[in-house]
Protein backbone atom coordinates (compact mmCIF):
# COMPACT_ATOMS: atom_id res chain seq x y z
CA UNK A 1 0.00 0.00 0.00
CA UNK A 2 1.59 3.49 -1.02
CA UNK A 3 1.69 6.55 1.27
CA UNK A 4 -1.18 8.27 -0.45
CA UNK A 5 -3.91 5.70 0.14
CA UNK A 6 -2.95 4.81 3.89
CA UNK A 7 -4.09 8.39 4.25
CA UNK A 8 -7.27 7.79 2.72
CA UNK A 9 -7.74 4.43 3.88
CA UNK A 10 -10.49 4.63 6.83
CA UNK A 11 -9.89 1.21 8.27
CA UNK A 12 -7.16 3.14 10.89
CA UNK A 13 -5.97 5.56 12.88
CA UNK A 14 -8.38 7.35 15.59
CA UNK A 15 -12.01 7.57 14.63
CA UNK A 16 -12.52 11.00 15.32
CA UNK A 17 -9.94 12.26 13.26
CA UNK A 18 -10.56 10.08 10.25
CA UNK A 19 -14.06 10.69 10.27
CA UNK A 20 -14.02 14.32 10.61
CA UNK A 21 -11.09 14.70 8.01
CA UNK A 22 -13.33 12.78 5.59
CA UNK A 23 -16.57 14.74 6.32
CA UNK A 24 -15.11 18.38 6.30
CA UNK A 25 -14.16 18.36 3.02
CA UNK A 26 -17.85 16.60 1.85
CA UNK A 27 -19.27 19.56 3.85
CA UNK A 28 -16.85 22.44 2.76
CA UNK A 29 -17.94 21.05 -0.67
CA UNK A 30 -21.58 20.24 -0.32
CA UNK A 31 -21.58 23.75 0.74
CA UNK A 32 -20.10 25.78 -2.00
CA UNK A 33 -22.39 23.69 -4.77
CA UNK A 34 -25.19 25.12 -2.41
CA UNK A 35 -23.46 28.49 -3.12
CA UNK A 36 -24.01 27.99 -7.01
CA UNK A 37 -27.14 26.16 -6.70
CA UNK A 38 -28.41 29.45 -4.60
CA UNK A 39 -26.43 31.80 -6.79
CA UNK A 40 -29.47 31.08 -9.36
CA UNK A 41 -32.40 31.74 -7.60
CA UNK A 42 -30.39 34.94 -5.75
CA UNK A 43 -29.44 36.37 -8.91
CA UNK A 44 -32.44 35.62 -10.99
CA UNK A 45 -34.53 36.74 -7.78
CA UNK A 46 -32.89 40.17 -7.70
CA UNK A 47 -32.67 41.11 -11.40
CA UNK A 48 -35.56 39.22 -13.44
CA UNK A 49 -38.32 39.17 -10.39
CA UNK A 50 -40.87 36.77 -8.60
CA UNK A 51 -42.14 35.12 -11.86
CA UNK A 52 -38.05 34.13 -13.18
CA UNK A 53 -37.50 33.37 -9.20
CA UNK A 54 -40.83 31.22 -8.89
CA UNK A 55 -39.71 29.34 -12.05
CA UNK A 56 -36.26 28.76 -11.62
CA UNK A 57 -37.23 27.78 -7.30
CA UNK A 58 -39.65 25.10 -8.41
CA UNK A 59 -36.22 23.65 -9.79
CA UNK A 60 -35.60 20.82 -6.45
CA UNK A 61 -38.38 18.54 -7.00
CA UNK A 62 -38.12 18.16 -10.67
CA UNK A 63 -34.49 17.80 -10.58
CA UNK A 64 -34.38 15.26 -7.88
CA UNK A 65 -36.63 13.38 -9.64
CA UNK A 66 -34.96 12.48 -12.61
CA UNK A 67 -31.56 12.70 -10.93
CA UNK A 68 -32.16 11.36 -7.28
CA UNK A 69 -32.48 7.89 -9.27
CA UNK A 70 -28.88 7.69 -10.82
CA UNK A 71 -27.82 9.15 -7.51
CA UNK A 72 -28.84 6.36 -5.66
CA UNK A 73 -27.18 3.80 -7.93
CA UNK A 74 -24.48 6.05 -7.66
CA UNK A 75 -24.82 5.16 -3.95
CA UNK A 76 -24.71 1.81 -4.41
CA UNK A 77 -21.30 2.13 -6.93
CA UNK A 78 -19.39 4.01 -3.72
CA UNK A 79 -20.57 1.00 -1.61
CA UNK A 80 -19.01 -1.50 -3.58
CA UNK A 81 -16.46 0.26 -4.85
CA UNK A 82 -15.65 1.35 -0.91
CA UNK A 83 -15.64 -2.64 0.50
CA UNK A 84 -13.27 -3.61 -2.01
CA UNK A 85 -10.81 -0.99 -1.46
CA UNK A 86 -11.22 -1.91 2.50
CA UNK A 87 -10.56 -5.60 1.65
CA UNK A 88 -7.73 -4.55 -0.53
CA UNK A 89 -8.51 -6.60 -3.54
CA UNK A 90 -7.33 -4.48 -6.45
CA UNK A 91 -8.49 -6.51 -9.39
CA UNK A 92 -12.18 -6.04 -8.12
CA UNK A 93 -12.00 -2.83 -7.50
CA UNK A 94 -10.80 -1.77 -10.64
CA UNK A 95 -13.25 -3.82 -12.29
CA UNK A 96 -15.89 -1.51 -10.25
CA UNK A 97 -14.65 1.15 -10.59
CA UNK A 98 -14.85 1.14 -14.43
CA UNK A 99 -18.24 -0.21 -14.71
CA UNK A 100 -19.53 2.66 -12.55
CA UNK A 101 -17.73 5.00 -14.96
CA UNK A 102 -19.02 2.78 -18.13
CA UNK A 103 -23.01 2.88 -16.37
CA UNK A 104 -22.82 6.79 -15.84
CA UNK A 105 -22.28 7.29 -19.08
CA UNK A 106 -25.18 5.50 -20.39
CA UNK A 107 -26.95 6.95 -17.51
CA UNK A 108 -25.99 10.44 -18.52
CA UNK A 109 -27.56 9.96 -22.00
CA UNK A 110 -30.67 7.94 -20.94
CA UNK A 111 -31.12 11.08 -18.07
CA UNK A 112 -30.98 13.98 -21.03
CA UNK A 113 -33.73 12.35 -23.09
CA UNK A 114 -35.81 11.85 -19.98
CA UNK A 115 -35.30 15.41 -18.79
CA UNK A 116 -36.23 16.68 -22.35
CA UNK A 117 -39.62 14.76 -22.63
CA UNK A 118 -40.78 14.63 -19.58
CA UNK A 119 -40.19 18.03 -18.10
CA UNK A 120 -43.07 20.32 -19.94
CA UNK A 121 -45.87 17.61 -18.55
CA UNK A 122 -44.42 17.04 -15.31
CA UNK A 123 -44.48 21.26 -15.18
CA UNK A 124 -48.30 20.92 -15.94
CA UNK A 125 -49.32 17.93 -13.89
CA UNK A 126 -47.05 19.90 -10.99
CA UNK A 127 -50.22 23.12 -11.56
CA UNK A 128 -47.32 25.11 -12.23
CA UNK A 129 -49.12 28.97 -12.45
CA UNK A 130 -49.38 29.40 -16.37
CA UNK A 131 -47.34 32.91 -15.97
CA UNK A 132 -44.73 30.81 -14.64
CA UNK A 133 -44.62 27.99 -16.95
CA UNK A 134 -42.67 29.00 -19.87
CA UNK A 135 -40.03 30.20 -18.10
CA UNK A 136 -39.93 26.61 -16.28
CA UNK A 137 -40.13 24.60 -19.36
CA UNK A 138 -36.64 26.84 -20.86
CA UNK A 139 -35.04 26.44 -17.79
CA UNK A 140 -35.86 22.81 -17.59
CA UNK A 141 -34.78 21.77 -20.50
CA UNK A 142 -31.53 23.38 -20.88
CA UNK A 143 -30.33 22.10 -17.49
CA UNK A 144 -31.22 18.80 -18.63
CA UNK A 145 -28.58 18.96 -21.48
CA UNK A 146 -26.02 18.82 -18.73
CA UNK A 147 -26.68 15.70 -17.52
CA UNK A 148 -24.41 13.59 -18.91
CA UNK A 149 -22.04 16.29 -16.58
CA UNK A 150 -24.27 16.12 -13.82
CA UNK A 151 -24.19 12.16 -13.84
CA UNK A 152 -20.55 11.36 -14.24
CA UNK A 153 -19.58 14.29 -11.81
CA UNK A 154 -21.81 12.07 -9.09
CA UNK A 155 -20.41 8.90 -10.15
CA UNK A 156 -16.12 10.50 -10.22
CA UNK A 157 -16.99 12.19 -6.74
CA UNK A 158 -18.03 8.58 -5.63
CA UNK A 159 -15.48 6.58 -6.50
CA UNK A 160 -12.76 9.54 -4.98
CA UNK A 161 -14.81 9.32 -1.68
CA UNK A 162 -15.44 5.49 -1.50
CA UNK A 163 -11.88 5.21 -1.45
CA UNK A 164 -11.49 8.20 1.54
CA UNK A 165 -10.55 11.03 -1.15
CA UNK A 166 -12.99 14.05 -0.31
CA UNK A 167 -10.30 16.62 -0.46
CA UNK A 168 -10.08 16.85 -4.34
CA UNK A 169 -13.90 17.17 -5.23
CA UNK A 170 -13.85 20.37 -2.32
CA UNK A 171 -11.49 21.95 -4.66
CA UNK A 172 -13.26 21.55 -7.76
CA UNK A 173 -16.50 22.23 -6.50
CA UNK A 174 -14.95 25.24 -5.27
CA UNK A 175 -13.79 26.53 -8.49
CA UNK A 176 -16.21 25.48 -10.24
CA UNK A 177 -19.31 27.08 -7.94
CA UNK A 178 -17.21 30.53 -8.81
CA UNK A 179 -17.46 29.97 -12.37
CA UNK A 180 -21.15 29.01 -11.92
CA UNK A 181 -22.01 32.02 -9.85
CA UNK A 182 -19.42 34.47 -12.26
CA UNK A 183 -21.63 33.31 -15.76
CA UNK A 184 -24.61 34.02 -13.48
CA UNK A 185 -24.04 37.40 -13.23
CA UNK A 186 -22.39 37.70 -16.70
CA UNK A 187 -25.70 36.42 -18.38
CA UNK A 188 -28.20 37.09 -15.92
CA UNK A 189 -27.04 40.28 -14.51
CA UNK A 190 -24.99 42.11 -17.37
CA UNK A 191 -26.73 41.04 -20.52
CA UNK A 192 -29.96 40.19 -19.14
CA UNK A 193 -30.66 36.49 -20.95
CA UNK A 194 -33.31 35.18 -19.26
CA UNK A 195 -33.81 32.57 -16.81
CA UNK A 196 -32.69 29.74 -19.57
CA UNK A 197 -29.05 31.52 -19.27
CA UNK A 198 -28.51 30.80 -15.55
CA UNK A 199 -29.87 27.03 -16.20
CA UNK A 200 -26.86 26.98 -19.00
CA UNK A 201 -24.07 29.13 -16.56
CA UNK A 202 -24.91 25.70 -14.11
CA UNK A 203 -24.35 23.32 -16.94
CA UNK A 204 -21.37 24.64 -18.14
CA UNK A 205 -19.63 24.87 -14.72
CA UNK A 206 -20.40 21.55 -13.99
CA UNK A 207 -19.05 19.99 -17.13
CA UNK A 208 -15.83 21.93 -16.01
CA UNK A 209 -16.08 20.16 -12.63
CA UNK A 210 -16.59 16.76 -14.40
CA UNK A 211 -13.04 17.38 -16.37
CA UNK A 212 -11.35 18.16 -13.27
CA UNK A 213 -12.49 15.07 -11.76
CA UNK A 214 -11.78 12.60 -14.70
CA UNK A 215 -7.94 14.28 -14.99
CA UNK A 216 -7.63 13.71 -11.56
CA UNK A 217 -8.41 9.78 -11.84
CA UNK A 218 -7.02 8.97 -15.21
CA UNK A 219 -3.62 10.93 -14.69
CA UNK A 220 -2.87 11.84 -10.62
CA UNK A 221 -4.16 8.97 -8.47
CA UNK A 222 -2.68 5.83 -7.18
CA UNK A 223 -2.76 2.91 -9.70
CA UNK A 224 -4.94 0.84 -7.54
CA UNK A 225 -8.02 3.01 -8.41
CA UNK A 226 -7.13 4.70 -11.22
CA UNK A 227 -9.34 5.29 -14.17
CA UNK A 228 -8.39 4.02 -17.85
CA UNK A 229 -10.39 5.24 -20.38
CA UNK A 230 -9.72 1.86 -22.57
CA UNK A 231 -11.03 -0.08 -19.77
CA UNK A 232 -14.03 1.43 -19.37
CA UNK A 233 -16.74 -1.20 -19.56
CA UNK A 234 -19.28 -2.97 -17.70
CA UNK A 235 -18.31 -6.15 -16.00
CA UNK A 236 -21.43 -7.98 -15.68
CA UNK A 237 -20.96 -9.23 -11.99
CA UNK A 238 -19.77 -5.83 -10.81
CA UNK A 239 -22.87 -4.48 -12.45
CA UNK A 240 -24.81 -6.84 -10.64
CA UNK A 241 -23.32 -5.75 -7.55
CA UNK A 242 -23.47 -2.07 -7.71
CA UNK A 243 -27.31 -2.25 -8.74
CA UNK A 244 -28.32 -4.49 -6.18
CA UNK A 245 -26.75 -2.01 -3.62
CA UNK A 246 -27.50 1.33 -5.77
CA UNK A 247 -30.94 0.18 -6.81
CA UNK A 248 -32.98 0.53 -3.55
CA UNK A 249 -30.83 4.06 -3.02
CA UNK A 250 -32.13 5.01 -6.29
CA UNK A 251 -35.70 3.78 -6.04
CA UNK A 252 -35.95 5.59 -2.68
CA UNK A 253 -34.58 8.83 -4.22
CA UNK A 254 -37.28 8.68 -6.64
CA UNK A 255 -40.14 7.36 -5.03
CA UNK A 256 -39.26 10.03 -2.12
CA UNK A 257 -39.26 13.14 -4.93
CA UNK A 258 -42.10 11.69 -6.38
CA UNK A 259 -43.73 12.76 -3.22
CA UNK A 260 -42.36 15.98 -3.24
CA UNK A 261 -43.35 16.68 -6.48
CA UNK A 262 -46.60 16.34 -4.67
CA UNK A 263 -46.04 18.84 -2.11
CA UNK A 264 -44.38 21.10 -4.67
CA UNK A 265 -47.91 21.11 -6.64
CA UNK A 266 -49.75 22.13 -3.17
CA UNK A 267 -47.55 24.81 -2.76
CA UNK A 268 -47.75 25.78 -6.51
CA UNK A 269 -52.11 25.84 -5.87
CA UNK A 270 -51.58 28.57 -3.58
CA UNK A 271 -50.21 31.05 -6.54
CA UNK A 272 -46.80 32.04 -8.14
CA UNK A 273 -45.53 34.66 -4.36
CA UNK A 274 -46.20 31.19 -2.58
CA UNK A 275 -43.74 29.08 -4.87
CA UNK A 276 -41.49 32.23 -5.01
CA UNK A 277 -41.25 32.22 -1.27
CA UNK A 278 -40.86 28.24 -0.56
CA UNK A 279 -38.49 28.12 -3.53
CA UNK A 280 -36.51 30.95 -1.52
CA UNK A 281 -36.93 28.79 2.05
CA UNK A 282 -35.85 25.66 -0.09
CA UNK A 283 -32.36 27.29 -0.94
CA UNK A 284 -31.72 28.36 2.46
CA UNK A 285 -32.95 24.98 3.88
CA UNK A 286 -30.32 23.06 1.52
CA UNK A 287 -27.50 25.27 3.60
CA UNK A 288 -29.17 23.32 7.10
CA UNK A 289 -29.43 19.98 5.58
CA UNK A 290 -25.38 20.20 4.80
CA UNK A 291 -24.05 18.73 8.03
CA UNK A 292 -26.98 15.83 7.50
CA UNK A 293 -25.32 15.40 3.97
CA UNK A 294 -21.34 15.10 4.91
CA UNK A 295 -22.02 13.28 7.84
CA UNK A 296 -24.36 10.76 5.84
CA UNK A 297 -22.30 10.30 3.12
CA UNK A 298 -18.66 9.82 5.45
CA UNK A 299 -21.20 7.17 7.29
CA UNK A 300 -21.84 4.97 3.84
CA UNK A 301 -17.92 5.06 3.21
CA UNK A 302 -16.88 4.17 6.74
CA UNK A 303 -19.24 1.48 7.55
CA UNK A 304 -18.40 -0.24 4.27
CA UNK A 305 -14.72 0.19 4.36
CA UNK A 306 -14.48 -1.13 7.67
CA UNK A 307 -17.04 -4.00 6.91
CA UNK A 308 -15.35 -5.21 4.24
CA UNK A 309 -11.85 -5.42 6.84
CA UNK A 310 -13.72 -7.12 9.03
CA UNK A 311 -13.53 -4.28 11.59
CA UNK A 312 -16.87 -4.18 13.32
CA UNK A 313 -15.96 -2.90 16.66
CA UNK A 314 -14.35 0.18 14.94
CA UNK A 315 -17.77 0.27 12.66
CA UNK A 316 -19.70 0.39 15.64
CA UNK A 317 -17.69 2.94 17.03
CA UNK A 318 -17.70 5.49 13.94
CA UNK A 319 -21.60 5.42 13.48
CA UNK A 320 -22.33 6.83 16.92
CA UNK A 321 -19.48 9.20 16.86
CA UNK A 322 -21.21 10.35 12.94
CA UNK A 323 -24.45 10.26 14.38
CA UNK A 324 -23.92 12.22 17.15
CA UNK A 325 -21.86 15.04 15.58
CA UNK A 326 -24.91 15.13 12.57
CA UNK A 327 -27.63 15.46 14.98
CA UNK A 328 -26.14 18.58 17.13
CA UNK A 329 -24.67 20.24 13.62
CA UNK A 330 -28.14 19.91 12.48
CA UNK A 331 -29.96 21.29 15.42
CA UNK A 332 -27.70 24.34 15.91
CA UNK A 333 -28.14 25.45 12.31
CA UNK A 334 -31.69 24.88 12.36
CA UNK A 335 -31.79 27.43 15.14
CA UNK A 336 -29.90 29.65 13.22
CA UNK A 337 -32.34 29.71 10.65
CA UNK A 338 -35.54 30.18 12.66
CA UNK A 339 -34.11 33.05 13.90
CA UNK A 340 -32.72 34.73 10.54
CA UNK A 341 -35.60 33.57 8.03
CA UNK A 342 -36.88 37.02 7.55
CA UNK A 343 -33.38 38.63 6.77
CA UNK A 344 -32.56 35.03 4.43
CA UNK A 345 -35.68 35.34 2.66
CA UNK A 346 -35.73 38.79 1.74
CA UNK A 347 -32.41 37.89 0.29
CA UNK A 348 -33.53 36.54 -2.55
CA UNK A 349 -36.78 38.78 -3.13
CA UNK A 350 -37.74 41.31 -1.20
CA UNK A 351 -41.83 41.12 -1.70
CA UNK A 352 -43.34 41.14 1.64
CA UNK A 353 -45.75 38.52 0.59
CA UNK A 354 -42.76 35.78 -0.74
CA UNK A 355 -40.86 36.69 2.84
CA UNK A 356 -43.87 35.77 4.68
CA UNK A 357 -44.50 32.52 2.81
CA UNK A 358 -40.74 31.34 2.90
CA UNK A 359 -40.55 32.39 6.77
CA UNK A 360 -43.76 30.59 7.50
CA UNK A 361 -42.25 27.01 6.19
CA UNK A 362 -39.03 28.00 7.77
CA UNK A 363 -40.55 28.42 11.01
CA UNK A 364 -42.19 25.41 10.67
CA UNK A 365 -39.67 22.82 10.31
CA UNK A 366 -36.32 24.07 11.14
CA UNK A 367 -36.32 22.80 14.64
CA UNK A 368 -36.98 19.59 13.68
CA UNK A 369 -33.72 18.97 11.94
CA UNK A 370 -32.38 16.42 14.36
CA UNK A 371 -34.56 14.11 13.29
CA UNK A 372 -34.17 14.53 9.48
CA UNK A 373 -30.34 14.30 10.57
CA UNK A 374 -31.04 10.70 12.28
CA UNK A 375 -33.07 8.96 9.41
CA UNK A 376 -30.25 10.16 6.52
CA UNK A 377 -27.32 8.73 8.94
CA UNK A 378 -29.02 5.36 9.51
CA UNK A 379 -29.85 5.33 6.15
CA UNK A 380 -26.48 5.57 5.20
CA UNK A 381 -25.46 3.46 8.12
CA UNK A 382 -27.35 0.63 6.50
CA UNK A 383 -26.14 1.92 2.60
CA UNK A 384 -22.87 1.19 3.96
CA UNK A 385 -23.73 -1.96 5.84
CA UNK A 386 -25.17 -3.84 2.43
CA UNK A 387 -28.54 -3.26 3.51
CA UNK A 388 -29.96 -0.54 1.31
CA UNK A 389 -33.41 -2.06 0.65
CA UNK A 390 -33.97 -1.64 4.50
CA UNK A 391 -34.14 2.28 4.45
CA UNK A 392 -35.97 2.72 1.01
CA UNK A 393 -38.67 0.60 2.58
CA UNK A 394 -38.81 3.07 5.40
CA UNK A 395 -38.63 5.79 3.77
CA UNK A 396 -40.86 5.08 0.96
CA UNK A 397 -43.37 4.72 3.40
CA UNK A 398 -42.83 7.49 5.97
CA UNK A 399 -41.40 9.94 3.14
CA UNK A 400 -43.81 8.74 0.35
CA UNK A 401 -47.26 6.90 1.12
CA UNK A 402 -47.44 8.31 4.35
CA UNK A 403 -46.57 11.89 3.41
CA UNK A 404 -48.84 11.87 0.46
CA UNK A 405 -51.77 11.04 2.04
CA UNK A 406 -51.39 13.28 5.01
CA UNK A 407 -51.63 16.38 2.58
CA UNK A 408 -54.19 14.90 -0.12
CA UNK A 409 -56.42 14.23 3.11
CA UNK A 410 -55.49 16.77 5.29
CA UNK A 411 -55.55 19.97 2.84
CA UNK A 412 -59.41 18.90 1.43
CA UNK A 413 -60.01 19.47 5.66
CA UNK A 414 -58.04 22.38 6.12
CA UNK A 415 -57.30 24.76 2.65
CA UNK A 416 -53.76 26.06 4.76
CA UNK A 417 -50.66 26.05 3.21
CA UNK A 418 -49.17 25.75 6.57
CA UNK A 419 -51.16 22.11 6.79
CA UNK A 420 -48.88 20.99 3.65
CA UNK A 421 -45.52 22.73 6.14
CA UNK A 422 -46.34 20.21 8.61
CA UNK A 423 -46.01 16.94 6.09
CA UNK A 424 -42.49 17.25 6.94
CA UNK A 425 -41.66 17.26 10.69
CA UNK A 426 -44.30 14.64 10.66
CA UNK A 427 -42.59 12.32 8.67
CA UNK A 428 -39.35 12.76 9.48
CA UNK A 429 -40.31 11.53 13.07
CA UNK A 430 -42.34 8.71 11.86
CA UNK A 431 -39.17 7.48 9.90
CA UNK A 432 -36.53 8.30 13.17
CA UNK A 433 -38.69 6.18 15.60
CA UNK A 434 -38.63 3.22 12.73
CA UNK A 435 -34.98 3.81 12.36
CA UNK A 436 -34.33 4.03 16.07
CA UNK A 437 -35.95 0.76 16.34
CA UNK A 438 -33.95 -0.62 14.02
CA UNK A 439 -30.74 0.79 15.13
CA UNK A 440 -31.48 -0.93 18.57
CA UNK A 441 -32.66 -4.55 17.62
CA UNK A 442 -30.60 -5.20 14.58
CA UNK A 443 -27.57 -6.88 14.07
CA UNK A 444 -27.13 -4.52 11.56
CA UNK A 445 -22.98 -4.91 11.09
CA UNK A 446 -22.81 -8.22 10.13
CA UNK A 447 -23.81 -9.39 6.69
CA UNK A 448 -22.34 -12.19 3.81
CA UNK A 449 -19.14 -10.08 1.79
CA UNK A 450 -18.87 -11.44 -1.49
CA UNK A 451 -14.94 -11.54 -1.86
CA UNK A 452 -14.17 -12.90 -4.80
CA UNK A 453 -16.07 -13.01 -8.75
CA UNK A 454 -17.45 -16.10 -9.99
Amino acid sequence: MDNTSSKTLLTEGPIWKKMTAFAVPIFLGNLFQQFYNTADSLIVGNFLGSNALAAVSSSGSIIFLLVGFFNGIAIGAGVVIARYYGARQTDNLQKAIHTTVGFGLISGVLLTILGLLLVPKILVLMKTPADVLPNSICYFRIYFLGSVAFVLYNNFVGIMQSVGDSKHPLYYLIFSSLVNISLDLLFVGVFHMGVGAAAAATIISQFISAFLCLNRLTRKSPEEYRVHIRKIHLDPFMLRQIISNGLPAGLQNSIISLANVVVQSNINSFGNLAVAGCGAYSKVEGFGFLPITCFSMALTTFISQNLGAGKYDRAKKGARFGIGCSLIMAECIGILIYFAAPALISAFNSDPEVVAFGVRQARTVTLFYFLLAFSHCLAGLLRGAGKSIIPMFVMMICWCIIRVSYITIAVKLIPSIQVVFWAYPLTWTLSSVVFLIFYLKSDWMHFQVKRNSP
